[in-house]
């Protein structure tokens, strides 16, 4: 027998799914199966739906037995408003669309309204076709919600009709029944999750200690990078790949500017190449310091700095906070280029082309401009 669930118990998943609880806890408490949970969950994408609530306006269930009762006793539809405080038009078209006088029934006219009030109503990126293109555009851009929102704002301040909210756009994707946005489109989300996840979902950072000969403490960089005024200051890492593929990631923690290197390897030496070509390329005024994790791929540091003139601060072990912009700025990297994916049949070229995106993108932290805008600024400014 298919197991039926009250409203209590459909509030109880899509909250515990909220704050991060898994299928298999969920249906344990509630003595179920995981799947049978993650398919109530999946029309509309792990988001709870909006409580049902009877407008106000609306004839009761009593009102509608009165109807019937005063119908039996052959009263007028006028008389019958009269007595109910309602207008003539609105009971009379009640009695219509119910049979008629002869045949209304009370509570088979209040489901009648009941099932009348779930039809789907149109949502707004369904209702606009000019915002719905200009949003499934950037999806496939790879843009998150956010920055789409953000975007739209500035780009169209004058145009209210082109304002979408970031929440829109999730729920259009997730929200199996609107149309307007396929549910395919979780795929250009930076998680494709086919359901959407809590933030209390969470990842723990690597386990053990690598000690790193004469590495500097990050404890020990200038306060003032910290507050993100110049650019220049770096935060590194590697993205690990099947095949023992690698690519080296790097980020300016002011502008968000993002840098992917081709390795050869992770082994030191491979990996300390690459940085030293990379940054003598850049101007003088774009290399002032570098902050890396405890990984062994930067043991040879000493030699870096010694040519680039670069420092080196290495974090706290099992604190990637620490570089909380490189962490992020990998999770977007990740859309392109999937765990379960080889690195290697990737050129210098195609990584370039993958940051031209990200550095394209438009940033929440960035009052919505874009990390080359503010790149382009500073050179500008130089000249």
């Amino acid at each position: 027998m298919k197991r039926m669930f009250t409203i209590q118990e459909k509030e109880f998943v899509f909250d515990s799914w909220k704050n991060g609880v898994g299928f298999s806890a969920i249906a344990k408490l509630l003595d179920t199966k995981p799947g049978t949970i993650f398919t109530m969950l999946r029309d509309t994408g792990g988001i709870k739906p909006p409580a049902r609530k009877k407008n106000k306006v609306h004839l009761t269930l009593a009102e509608r037995e009165e109807i019937r009762v005063s119908l039996s006793a052959k009263k007028s539809i006028r008389a019958i408003a009269k007595s109910l405080g309602r207008s003539p038009s609105t009971i009379s078209r009640e009695v219509q669309r119910n049979r008629g006088r002869r045949y209304y029934k009370a509570v088979d006219a209040n489901n009648r309204a009941g099932r009348m009030s779930k039809r789907p109503k149109q949502c707004l990126l369904s209702a606009n076709s000019e915002l719905r293109t200009v949003v499934l555009k950037k999806l496939e851009l790879n843009w998150s919600p956010e920055q789409i929102s953000g975007w739209l704002k500035r780009v169209f301040s004058r145009r209210y009709s082109m304002r979408v909210s970031a929440e829109t756009i999730y729920k259009t994707i997730y929200f199996r029944s609107r149309a307007a946005l396929n549910h395919v489109l979780v795929k250009h989300l930076r998680r494709g999750h086919s359901l959407r996840h809590s933030k209390k979902h969470s990842r723990r950072g690597e386990r053990g200690t690598i000690n790193i000969v004469d590495g500097i403490s990050i404890h020990e960089r200038a306060k003032t990078i910290d507050a993100r005024k110049t650019l220049g200051h770096w935060e590194g890492d590697l993205i690990t790949a099947t095949n023992y593929s690698h690519v080296a990631t790097l980020v300016d923690r002011k502008s968000r500017y993002t840098i992917l290197l081709k390795l050869k390897g992770k082994d030191a030496s491979s990996v300390n190449d690459a940085l030293i070509k990379k940054f003598e390329e850049l101007p003088r005024k774009f290399k002032c310091t570098l902050t890396w994790d405890r990984g062994m791929e930067l043991a040879k540091h000493v030699e870096f700095t010694a040519i680039t003139g670069v420092p080196v601060y290495f974090c706290d072990p099992q604190s990637p906070w620490q570089r909380g912009t490189n962490e992020n700025t990998n999770s977007l990297i990740r859309q392109y280029f999937p765990k379960k994916t080889c690195l290697a049949q990737h050129t210098q070229e195609a990584l370039d082309k993958v940051a031209a995106q990200l550095n394209s993108r438009p940033r929440k932290i960035l009052d919505f401009r874009t990390p080359k805008q503010l790149i382009e600024k500073s050179v500008a400014l130089t000249n």
